[in-house]
């Protein structure tokens, strides 16, 4: 479940601690280490293999160093992706009503292989979340299904439930819908 923070009715999501870690060990050590090793190894020509780490480290150094460029920003300590109030949805860059939305789906970027949450607004915007694959899919889909999914039209409400598996949520993670009652304002 991703890090939720609740203060006055305003749920602000930040990634998870967990995949902060599996991330942060995966570019870091798994990658840009793990080339510099390949290419050292290679450098000294101790091995019959050493053109081939040198080729991997090579390829693979730049590669990692640019993933681990475009996931930096999600690194901050205590950033927060984005906040709910009351269906509202608050980016750092803007702010998206509830009842301007019209369809919300989860891609996967495949230019910088990071998850991202597009919001659809009746006017024909698109708004893009970065996620820097520090929210898993599941836990976006239960946090759009239990606090944005009350305040939607029903056109809204009807395409979310096309894009989302409540018996998968329910299996993978323990959600089960349920009504809600919105008191108008």
């Amino acid at each position: 479940m991703p890090n939720l923070k609740i203060k006055n009715d305003i749920i602000s999501a930040k990634g998870s601690k967990f995949y902060y870690l599996l991330v942060l060990v995966f570019f870091i050590f798994g990658g840009l280490i793990g080339c510099l090793f390949l290419l050292k190894e290679g450098f000294a020509f101790e091995s019959n293999y050493s053109l081939f780490y040198i080729f991997g480290g090579i390829v693979f150094t730049p590669i990692f160093l640019y993933l681990f460029l475009w996931y930096l920003p999600g690194y901050k300590p205590g950033k927060t992706l984005f906040q709910i109030d009351k269906g509202t949805i608050i980016t750092p860059k803007k702010t998206i009503p509830a009842r301007e939305i019209k369809d919300i789906y989860i891609i996967r970027n495949g230019f910088n292989l990071m998850e991202e949450i597009i919001i659809e607004t009746y006017s024909g915007k698109r708004s893009k979340i970065s996620t820097y694959n520090i929210i898993d899919d599941i836990d976006i889909q239960i946090l759009v299904d239990q606090y944005i999914y009350p305040y939607l039209t029903d056109e809204a409400k009807e395409t979310w439930d096309k894009n989302v598996n409540l018996d998968n949520l329910f299996t993978t993670g323990r959600y089960k819908r349920e009504e809600h009652q919105i008191r108008p304002e």
